[in-house]
């Protein structure tokens, strides 16, 4: 019977041994699963970033093309409408001489 003890002690003694060696080989190897998984959070913040970045940046090259073209747009319709003008001063002046027969 104490022989019998005595494996039975052995036998705990030899499973707490493997429990205790898995357990450190398991937790050896944390710091490099947590580096990597690190890693990938921080790959996908910086994909996700430059993509916002990108995004940002063309709304603003289209904001400022949109901006351009009103420029451009107000410049032409003030030369239109200049121009207008002095064909309207030209047609009003044209009617009117042939209205008073001097033409």
């Amino acid at each position: 019977m104490n022989e019998n003890r005595i494996r039975q002690v052995l036998d705990i003694e030899k499973k707490a041994q493997e429990n205790y060696e898995a357990a450190l080989n398991e937790a050896q190897k944390l710091p490099a699963l947590a580096e990597q998984e690190a890693q990938e959070i921080i790959n996908k913040a910086r994909r996700e970033a430059q993509e916002e970045a990108r995004q940002i940046v063309a709304r603003a090259k289209a904001a400022g093309e949109v901006d351009r073209i009103l420029v451009e747009a107000e410049e032409k319709n003030r030369q239109l409408e200049a121009l207008a003008m002095s064909n309207f001063d030209r047609a009003v002046n044209y009617i009117l001489d042939r209205v008073t027969g001097r033409e």
